[in-house]
């Protein structure tokens, strides 16, 4: 069979099967046997953490190969370490961006993510964690990060094989909104949350205590709002400066 006789079969096969799905209450691994190659998938609803570096170019131009590895190992360990260690599971690496997924569906599982957030902007932003210092030697790291939360329907692509010949993909408005919210934010607005997400926050993960001019302490909502432009619309979603300290 020739090359262009083999794709053309199965492109027509897939295309002419029905895709179906099932809801799960976790988030996939390319291991699952469920997922396979066929017209089937596992949908799920979690909170999507993306996070992508800025001036990635800049760096790029900036220094050496050997250089550019090692801030981005740096700087990717410090976002999974963080990440996974508050439950979130890690998916997808592209050059210097980090998908990351957080099950649940509860203003606990919403606030976490947030920890998340303000953990990793801690880490990699602030003096006072010891990375900053660090990574500043060669070049200070600047990041956006954006939180959003769905339904996302994951699937199986690929020919099979062991060398990057099979991935998953995922699918789900809260994943390109997610991505969205991360190109609108960086230094000193590292992170950038959706309405849905604001809604549904704790108040330790909306509120903060602030001192005022005259050294009266008070209550403040740490997230402004920002206007963004999703599939055609205006939409509503919130940045912050603020962190949360990692002991």
């Amino acid at each position: 069979m020739s090359l262009k006789k083999d794709i053309f079969d199965n492109v027509k096969k897939i295309l002419d099967t029905n895709f179906t799905f099932e809801e799960v209450s976790y988030v996939p691994e390319i291991s699952n046997p469920k997922l396979t190659f066929n017209s089937t998938g596992l949908k799920f609803e979690a909170t999507a953490l993306y996070i992508d570096m800025r001036d990635s170019t800049e760096v790029l131009n900036m220094h050496n190969k050997p250089t550019i590895a090692k801030i981005h190992k740096a700087y990717l360990y410090t976002t999974v370490k963080i990440a996974t260690s508050l439950g979130g599971e890690v998916r997808s690496f592209n050059g210097d961006s980090v998908l990351t997924f957080f099950q649940g569906t509860t203003k606990h599982s919403l606030s976490n993510v947030v920890m998340a957030a303000m953990q990793i902007r801690y880490m990699i932003a602030n003096e006072e964690s010891g990375i900053n210092t660090l990574l500043e030697k060669y070049s200070a790291v600047n990041f956006g990060i954006g939180l959003d939360h769905g339904k996302t329907l994951c699937a199986k692509v690929g020919i099979g094989g062991d060398n990057n010949t099979k991935d998953l993909i995922w699918i789900g408005n809260s994943i390109n909104k997610s991505v969205i919210i991360s190109d609108e934010c960086s230094k000193p607005y590292y992170i950038g949350i959706s309405a849905i997400v604001y809604e549904n926050l704790l108040d330790w993960a909306k509120y903060g205590n602030q001192t005022d001019a005259w050294g009266n302490l008070q209550k403040v909502d740490m997230w402004t709002s920002y206007n963004v432009k999703y599939n055609g619309k205006w939409e509503t979603y919130y940045k912050t400066s603020w962190y949360i300290e990692v002991t």
